[in-house]
């Protein structure tokens, strides 16, 4: 027992829709996941970078307030207060700032570089001042450090790389002497590159950090250098999203269709010999009217192309061999049979001649038959233009005509439009005038149907009253010489080669014809004609 295959109900029924389909959802997987690292590696950049300036505005908030007078430190205090940077003051670190940053740390980390001048410098009043004479010799900077990820942190906001890229370098410059190069220095030699940080004579005491920083919260405090007080200060982190810029989506949008727009276009190119070869496999006729596929395009398409085109000439020698064989011997027959109708009519008794004259014009409506049907499946009448509607008719008027007794039961239903075919009108007539013919004979009577589907199929609908035929019996009676003999006896004549004629015909022109049971009893014939 063949297993039921499982077919996922949201999933399109043609083999291009669904490739589609794959190669969009995977193309989309692609972008999300490209999309995803790139979005997550650009919200750490973005983090960092808010940390490093956070960490700059702390500095420079407390530099400002180390410069004030102390007195002035207060009111100072609460006009740089902001959401964003929460400052005060305070006789000792909150409690939870409990890591001291050393010296050294606070070189590479608070940006506090040495801003001393490169020289002697004066006061005003010409004397070398205390704190000024000379430059401290130069700090090692440990970059890495960072107050709150620790030094080996290779998340923190410091890379090994260099000083944080908001921190610009200039040439001897400094907060103190913002006019660049200053006079008293020697300007034929390069000044060595400082960054902006905070002169040692405003530097603080101690410097601690949160202890076990939680979140996005951060702190630091301050001791002033010439006071007892702390300067604490605390900030959050922002949190970074790929989506403040609409470029995030218009980007996976803008890809994704365009993508879509090729991977459709692709595919059903691709797909469209597939199609090509469903198509001349349905309307493969027995006869050599129909012409080859073109071998050309991809290699596994033209073998395909290739191979079909050998199969329908191996079907067609198949088909005309058979067809020139019955052919032959139904010829061949005609002459035994008749000689066999004069010796019988030598026979003296009466009843025994009538019986061997009965079998012998059976057996020759038999070979008729089959030579009827060589004829039908080896016909290459011409393919015309005919008006469907008025060759149905002409046959039941024939049909009525022939059988007055149940003429009110022979019928063309309806007032049907003209429909116009192309098709062997005397090849299609004879298909359309056996199985009226059958309906008739079995059913005491037909009533044809025409109809157009919405796809532009033209279906001929021949309905009888008859006992009907058992389910299993549908399709074999297409079969040549077979006969349902429960309700269709020799009686009634036939040679079992008229449902075989008829769809041989029907077939050859692109078309077909099913049985199908009435309810409660009959027989309907359904032709299906192309357009």
């Amino acid at each position: 027992m063949t297993p039921k295959s499982f077919k996922l109900p949201f999933l399109p029924s043609s083999l291009a829709a669904r490739t589609s389909l794959l190669l969009i959802v995977g193309l989309a997987v692609i972008e999300i996941v490209g999309l995803t690292i790139e979005t997550l590696d650009r919200i750490a950049f973005d983090e960092r970078l808010a940390e490093h300036q956070a960490i700059a505005r702390t500095v420079m908030v407390y530099r400002t307030v180390a410069e004030a007078e102390p007195d002035d430190r207060s009111a100072i205090v609460d006009r740089l207060a902001s959401d964003m940077l929460q400052i005060r003051l305070a006789s000792q670190p909150d409690a939870d700032m409990s890591r001291e940053i050393t010296t050294r740390e606070s070189q590479g980390v608070l940006f506090m570089l040495g801003e001393e001048p490169l020289g002697p410098r004066r006061t005003p009043d010409g004397r070398p001042g205390d704190d000024m004479a000379r430059p401290p010799p130069p700090m090692e900077m440990d970059p890495a450090f960072h107050p709150f990820h620790g030094p080996d942190d290779p998340n923190g906001p410091f890379s090994r790389n260099g000083p944080p890229p908001h921190m610009p370098q200039v040439e001897g410059s400094s907060f103190g002497d913002p006019g660049g190069i200053r006079p008293d220095i020697d300007s034929s030699r390069p000044a060595p590159r400082r960054a902006l940080g905070i002169p040692l004579r405003w530097r603080p005491q101690h410097i601690m950090a949160l202890g076990n920083p939680s979140g996005r919260a951060r702190g630091l405090a301050f001791q002033l250098p010439d006071d007892t007080r702390w300067l604490i200060a605390r900030f959050r982190i922002p949190v970074a999203t790929p989506f403040s810029s609409p470029l995030f989506p218009l980007a996976f949008g803008l890809m994704t269709a365009a993508g879509g727009l090729l991977i459709v276009w692709g595919v059903r190119r691709l797909i469209a010999p597939v199609g090509t070869l469903a198509a001349a496999a349905e309307a493969l006729a027995p006869d050599d009217s129909g012409p080859p596929l073109p071998e050309n395009g991809p290699l596994e398409i033209a073998r395909a192309a290739a191979a079909f085109n050998a199969m329908a000439a191996r079907i067609r020698r198949f088909v005309s061999d058979r067809t020139l064989l019955l052919t032959a011997i139904g010829h061949d027959l005609r002459t035994p049979i008749t000689r066999l109708k004069l010796r019988a009519e030598f026979i003296d008794d009466d009843e025994m001649r009538q019986k061997f004259l009965a079998d012998l014009n059976e057996l020759s409506a038999m070979v008729e038959a089959t030579l009827a049907f060589g004829r039908d499946s080896s016909s290459h009448e011409p393919v015309s233009s005919l008006n469907l509607t008025a060759l149905a008719q002409t046959i039941v008027d024939d049909f009525t005509e022939a059988h007055l007794d149940i003429s009110d039961k022979i019928e063309l239903v309806g007032d049907p439009p003209p429909i116009i075919i192309r098709a062997r009108p005397l090849s299609l007539k004879r298909a359309l005038t056996n199985l009226i013919g059958n309906a008739i004979a079995y059913g005491g009577g037909a009533r044809v149907m025409l109809g157009k589907k919405p796809d532009g199929e033209i279906v001929v609908r021949i309905e009888d009253d008859g006992p009907g035929l058992p389910e299993c019996e549908l399709e074999r009676m297409f079969e040549p010489f077979v006969r349902a003999e429960e309700s269709r006896n020799r009686e009634t004549g036939g040679t079992g080669l008229g449902l075989s004629i008829a769809r041989t015909i029907v077939r050859g022109q692109g078309g077909d014809i099913v049985l199908r049971n009435r309810s409660p009893h009959g027989l309907a014939a359904i032709v299906t004609l192309a357009a």
